[in-house]
């Protein structure tokens, strides 16, 4: 028997950014962007902290959305969907290839504590196509905590190591939007940041006038554009978790209708991550026995396909 909880899917409903810091979006002038971005990370604070059952789930998605940002940044043409070909149809233990890697940087940012020491920094340029110097990172390492340490408004500090971090290397913007988020969590003192910037880089936060050229880290009015971004970001955060919350909420209900023997591993993955393979195999299920749990899990209205494809299918939340 699946032993789960319906209450385990969100012990509240997820909080929403206030109306009047959305409204007042543009910020006529520096001190409402910076209040405005503190309203909304404010309400996001919860979250970030939380740890619901979805809280894997609504992280990973998130991280695919940076990841996509991430494709246009570096001149790359995949979009969510190629991504998520990328990670989840690759043979066990083969190489993800440029674009995977790049999504697995921003996965692993969701996931795991604010770290930056060097040697974890130097996976992450790795991952990310850019190859630095152990001492350059070492110097901007000390850099993250000495930030993170200081009364430094969180916007400002991870505004302030994203433009430090293209100084030292003008090709590193991708590395400086992933740090930026690291920062911001480290500031706020949450457990493990949340990827958010960089799905707003192209964004109108980033762009003087409508169609201008976009604000790069270290440009004048980069600091503004960061708190700006942030009220876009932390809105997006909070409607993706109100949706990923109410699946959730439904894949758990009808859990108890499910007779797979494998199906709570199903679940649970459902609940953790992005995406789960149709064709996933465990112990305690057949390839077979996979696809007629998925089958019967879209008849509950429980998960979604979300490749499109006859074949070669994913589910999700």
């Amino acid at each position: 028997m699946i032993r789960l909880d319906p209450a385990t899917a969100s012990s509240s409903a997820p909080p929403a950014v206030p109306a009047w810091a959305l409204a007042n979006a543009g910020a006529p002038s520096d001190a409402d962007a910076t209040f405005n971005a503190g309203a909304a990370l404010a309400s996001l604070d919860g979250l970030a902290r939380a740890q619901p059952s979805w809280a894997g789930a609504w992280r990973q998605r998130m991280a695919l959305r940076c990841a996509a940002a991430s494709m246009r940044l570096a001149g790359r043409s995949e979009d969510e969907a190629a991504l998520r070909d990328a990670w989840y149809l690759r043979p066990a233990g083969a190489d993800t290839g440029p674009a995977g890697a790049v999504l697995g940087a921003w996965r692993q940012l969701a996931m795991q504590p604010s770290v930056a020491a060097p040697d974890r920094l130097e996976k992450i340029v790795d991952q990310l196509g850019v190859h630095w110097d152990d001492a350059a990172l070492a110097a901007l390492s000390a850099e993250i905590e000495k930030l993170a340490a200081s009364q430094r408004p969180a916007p400002f500090a991870a505004a302030a190591l994203a433009a430090r971090t293209v100084a030292m290397r003008h090709d590193a913007e991708l590395f400086a939007w992933w740090l930026a988020d690291l920062v911001l969590a480290k500031s706020l003192r949450w457990p493990r940041p949340l990827p958010l910037l960089m799905a707003q880089a192209f964004g109108p936060a980033f762009r003087r006038e409508a169609g201008g050229k976009r604000i790069r880290p270290g440009e004048k009015g980069f600091e503004r554009a960061v708190c700006v971004a942030l009220v876009a970001a932390a809105a997006d955060a909070c409607r993706l978790a109100a949706d990923v919350s109410r699946r959730a909420e439904r894949l758990i209900a009808v859990a108890p209708k499910l007779r797979a023997k494998g199906a709570g591993d199903v679940i649970q993955g459902l609940l953790d991550d992005d995406a789960v393979s149709g064709s996933l195999t465990t112990k305690n299920l057949s390839r077979f026995a996979a696809r007629r749990l998925f089958d019967r899990l879209q008849q509950l209205d429980a998960v979604r396909e979300l490749s499109g494809r006859p074949s070669f299918r994913l589910f999700g939340l």
